[in-house]
């Protein structure tokens, strides 16, 4: 006999499988980890040419950084270290500067600073510039292209820090579901393997985090999760130090479950009970605020804007998250699995769920002001971006779960004195009228039918094992001890039965069970009501969450916004307006008279496009053998940084990648040849940068 799966059970993986999509979706799509904190100046700059070697390196960065030995490294052209691996910390008061010493005697040349740190919240950052001595120079320097954060070990983070926020919101919430709104549900062994499942998953991720550390802020190995020195280094962390703690918190945690689903549920003393429910939820408290501590101690409230004011926000926002939708789950399996809930229970929750989605607005809206700043930065950056879309999530979400209050209302608002029998069987009399119409208690009812067919067939195949054993197959021996499924001589012989008939005979009572449990989770449609929503609103929260942790990895509106105010603010002035000068010349020769056409675009410091374009006195293009070009800033003692350019066409030269150190009143020197002997240099100062 084949059997109908309950709809619901349908809904669920169809939801799950949308829900799962959508977060792949997500993760997929997530950038490595963009920091907390931004370089914002170096000296030398970028692309900067010097006439003498610096003795040192300095970086300037927008907040706190962690650094090591190899945090910053200085490379000649050929790709040797030329830094004395020694860090200079330079901070003074709310200035971020480190420095590394340089070797005495470099030669002229480019040379490339390449550096990695972690960010104080916790995340890897890394870039490299260069900068010329002398003059610039080829060089063979091969950076990695492989950003800190990214590859296999970070999407392996990622997924192990979701793991670790949905473990930490299933763990709190359902405890505190239990504790505060469903005492009998400690004895429900669906919401104990529910919430057993979330300290699992609190902590496996926890421990793979902790050994992914070291190559997920380095080198990007999978293979170096299992060096210990790098686990030696990780714990001597912030981060490290967090986990660590997380772990030990996982103990105390664990005996919380234990007492929680071991004596508390067994005590049936009123006093007792209560006496244990206040111990447990002072412990558990003390616990789940520790836990939330972990994040907020090594994150983006740990640094930045007001830290002493954030970090305890951030602790009541992560318990709010926890309480809602750690409840949320725990209260969609008792629907599921165990569908006799109290209705008392359901709205003791919707009550929770109400405080925390307050808690939560109250501080969201804080955090998010800390951590945008301002509404460019909202719309202008991908925090901001992906703030706005975990804000319309939580619309929806808060919207569904009006639906689930209304639904709890409907549980609540129930005739006292009347059963869910009672309730059942008027629900069966409403679908009697409604016949003709295809609803759920129609299928319910054919469900049944099934199942009471499934009965028959079951009596009917016991009667048959009866006629077998009556038969007296297998009786010769009666001092044989009877084997397995053969039955006792005292039960009416030892035949032994058919396996194919015992697979069937279980099929059909397993098929009857199914039915029975339905019928009965079906008989009260306020509850399959509650249940459904309350299963939407939990596929909403598995793709928030998702929003969540990749937000937790994105670089903060208010600091990207700053960071590049002050990049902008460092290197041009005039940012818009490429350079573009008519030098006439005459070399005295046979065509020698013309004008040259320059143009120097973006016209800044950095990196620059030069076009020359060599006219006869008529304006059509005058072909001479050679031109050169040098750049001089005399205040500064910069120069002259001679310029080849190539060939393009008759009358057209060009240079990409014209470094123009600093800004300045720069001398634009052209020599221009006609012949073998006939040629001149002119010049003109433009203001650049």
């Amino acid at each position: 006999m084949t059997t109908t799966a309950p709809r619901l059970g349908t809904a669920l993986v169809r939801l799950l499988l949308v829900a799962a999509a959508l977060l792949g979706t997500l993760l997929a799509g997530a950038a490595p980890a963009s920091a907390h904190a931004a370089l914002t100046g170096s000296d030398p700059k970028d692309g900067a040419v010097v006439a003498t070697a610096p003795k040192e390196v300095n970086l300037t960065f927008s907040e706190q950084v962690a650094m090591s030995a190899d945090s910053i490294r200085v490379l000649d052209p050929a790709g040797r270290r030329v830094d004395t691996g020694e860090i200079i910390d330079l901070c003074s008061g709310a200035v971020v500067r480190y420095g590394v010493a340089l070797r005495a005697g470099l030669p002229d040349g480019t040379y490339t600073v390449a550096w990695q740190t972690v960010s104080a919240d916790s995340h890897p950052i890394a870039g490299a510039f260069t900068f010329s001595v002398g003059a610039p120079s080829a060089t063979s320097v091969a950076l990695p292209e492989r950003s800190p954060g990214g590859g296999l070990v970070g999407v392996l983070y990622g997924i192990a820090r979701y793991l670790s926020y949905a473990g930490f919101a299933v763990l709190v919430g359902g405890g505190a579901f239990v504790l505060v709104c469903w005492p009998r549900g400690a004895g429900v062994r669906p919401v104990q393997r529910a919430v057993v499942r979330g300290w699992l998953a609190l902590t496996g991720a926890t421990l793979v985090m902790l050994l992914l550390r070291h190559p997920y802020t380095g080198s990007g190995a999978l293979g170096d999760a299992f060096d210990l020195a790098g686990l030696k280094a990780v714990l001597e962390t912030k981060t490290g130090a967090a986990l660590t703690s997380r772990l030990l918190l996982l103990g105390a945690a664990a005996l919380f479950v234990a007492v929680l689903f071991g004596a508390y549920a067994r005590r049936t003393d009123p006093k007792e009970r209560k006496d244990l429910a206040f111990g447990l939820g002072l412990g558990g408290t003390v616990v789940a605020a520790g836990l939330a501590g972990t994040w907020a101690l090594a994150e983006h409230a740990s640094t930045g804007l007001q830290p002493g004011i954030a970090m305890p926000v951030d602790i009541l926002h992560l318990l709010a998250v926890a309480a809602w939708l750690g409840g949320l789950t725990v209260l969609l399996v008792a629907l599921h699995r165990a569908p006799t809930v109290e209705r008392a229970a359901v709205e003791r929750f919707s009550k929770v769920a109400f405080g925390s989605v307050a808690v939560l607005v109250a501080t969201g809206v804080y955090q998010s002001w800390r951590q945008v700043g301002s509404w460019s930065a909202l719309t202008g950056t991908r925090y901001g971006q992906l703030l706005l879309v975990k804000i319309g999530l939580m619309a929806v979400l808060v919207g569904i779960a009006w639906i689930s209050r209304r639904w709890t209302r409907r549980l609540a608002d129930a005739a006292p004195g009347v059963t869910d029998q009672d309730r059942a069987g008027g629900d069966a009399t409403e679908a009697d009228r409604a016949e003709g119409d295809a609803t759920e208690a129609d299928r319910a009812e054919g469900e049944a039918i099934d199942a009471h067919r499934a009965e028959g067939e079951a009596i009917d195949a016991h009667r048959a094992e009866g006629d077998l054993d009556a038969g007296g197959l297998g009786a010769g021996d009666p001092d044989r001890e009877p084997g397995a499924g053969e039955a006792s001589p005292e039960t009416g012989g030892g035949a032994e039965p058919d396996p194919e008939r015992a697979a069937q005979l279980a099929r059909q009572r397993a098929a009857v069970a199914t039915a029975r449990r339905k019928r009965e989770r079906d008989a009260d449609p306020e509850r399959s009501g509650l249940r459904r929503s309350v299963l939407t609103e939990a596929a909403v929260a598995v793709v928030l969450l998702a929003v969540t942790t990749v937000l937790t990895s994105t670089e903060p509106g208010r600091t990207e916004e700053e960071a590049g105010r002050a990049t902008t603010t460092g290197t041009a002035a005039v940012p818009d307006r490429p350079v573009d000068i008519r030098l006439p010349f005459d070399t005295g020769g046979i065509e020698g008279q013309g004008v040259v056409r320059l143009s120097l675009d973006p016209g800044r410091t950095g990196a620059n496009a030069l076009h020359l374009y060599v006219e006869r006195p008529n304006g059509k293009p005058l072909d001479v053998p050679e031109i050169k070009v040098a750049l001089t800033l005399e205040e500064k003692g910069v120069g002259p940084l001679p310029v080849a350019p190539d060939r393009i066409q008759t009358g057209h030269w060009s240079a990409s990648g014209v470094q123009i150190p600093m800004p300045g009143d720069w001398r634009i020197q052209v020599t221009v040849r006609t012949s073998e002997i006939d040629q001149t240099t002119i010049e003109k100062n433009v203001k650049i940068g």
